[in-house]
């Protein structure tokens, strides 16, 4: 059966730690880097992981789209929705210190939609997804339209991810907690 897991915390919580051992004895993993590199905390415990589970793990860092890449795998990390976010502000919006109403729905329709249809196509596959993301409403207050933009776009993201997907786990000091 299908699996769509949304995994939420504060920045340096466990999140990714805690997705790389979701996967600690499926083969061939596909895990979809959103930044243009990969962390190499995140390198050490994927090479960990290899080494002491023998699970293979393919790595695409920059990923723009998801949705091309859910083919050749069937167990899947989205690594994470704030970069993905961020990433679409940047493109989309012609100043992104002022983002406008438009452009705002833009960004976080486009960020639902894709992240949706990857889910759809992890579940016609029968496959795995865990999505990470980071929970904006950890974060001190916003000092620029930008960051205010950032979170509020992210955190409507993330309801919609979190009502849509089976699993929703809170990561707190490195500690996982089913939400639902």
């Amino acid at each position: 059966m299908a699996s769509i897991t949304l995994v939420t915390g504060g920045a340096a919580s466990g999140k990714s730690r805690w997705a790389i051992s979701y996967f600690r004895t499926c083969d061939n993993v596909l895990y979809m880097n959103t930044s243009p590199e990969m962390p190499e905390e995140t390198l050490h415990r994927l090479e960990y992981s290899t080494k002491e589970n023998e699970v293979e793990w393919e790595i695409v860092n920059d990923v723009k789209d998801p949705v091309p890449l859910i083919k050749d795998h069937k167990f899947f990390i989205l690594d994470d929705l704030g970069s993905y976010v961020a990433s679409l502000m940047r493109e989309k919006a012609a100043d992104i210190n002022n983002i406008t109403k438009e452009e705002y729905e833009t960004i976080r329709s486009e960020a639902v939609n894709k992240v949706i249809e990857c889910m759809d196509k992890v579940v016609e596959i029968n496959g795995a997804l865990v999505i990470i993301t980071l929970e904006p409403g950890f974060s001190v207050m916003p000092l620029s339209s930008e960051q205010t933009s950032f979170r509020d776009i992210l955190g409507a993201v993330n309801q919609r991810i979190a009502n849509t997907a089976q699993e929703v786990y809170l990561s707190v000091s490195g500690i996982q907690f089913r939400i639902k």
